[in-house]
């Protein structure tokens, strides 16, 4: 999902997309949809965050993983008024409150936003601004998607048919 928010960051703000990412081939993919930067997503990651693009807290992270290890690097970029969300469908265990996080920052776990949101979206699509990388599966094959998800071998996105 991380390359379609890329490319709706680029075409709905002006803001500075940087992409975090474990492989290379992922990031050059990042590059390639739009991200302004890309670098690995470790433990130098917000080091080299804050070198390359800009020593401020970030104004929001989306998530797209969802985990302990993602989150330090989270916390490691927010600050006061960041908007953190975690679209991943992983868990993570961190303090939150007043006393938990930077003053005026939120965290948020959307499963989606409004259907006016979903309508804009499938517009962009619709007329070429917003590009889906998909990977088709057989029914039959259902199985080594999953494995394909679960190593983080998809390019995009898998479609299982029937």
């Amino acid at each position: 999902m991380g390359h379609i928010a890329v490319q709706l960051l680029r075409r709905l703000t002006s803001a500075t997309v940087v992409a975090l990412d474990v492989t290379e081939s992922k990031l050059e993919f990042a590059r390639e949809v739009g991200a302004h930067y890309a670098f690995h997503s470790d433990e130098e990651a917000a080091d080299a965050v804050r070198r390359e693009v800009s020593s401020e807290p970030v104004a929001a992270v989306f998530d797209f993983v969802t985990n302990d290890a993602v989150m330090k690097t989270v916390d490691a970029l927010s600050g006061p008024r960041t908007d953190i969300v975690l679209v991943g469908a992983g868990a993570v265990s961190r303090p939150v409150g007043l006393l938990g996080q930077p003053y005026g920052s939120r965290v948020r776990a959307p499963y989606w936003g409004a259907r006016p949101e979903l309508m804009e979206v499938i517009d962009l699509a619709r007329t070429g601004q917003l590009t889906v990388e998909t990977e088709r599966f057989s029914l039959d094959d259902a199985p080594e998607a999953y494995r394909r998800l679960h190593d983080g071998e998809l390019r995009g996105r898998a479609i299982i048919t029937p």
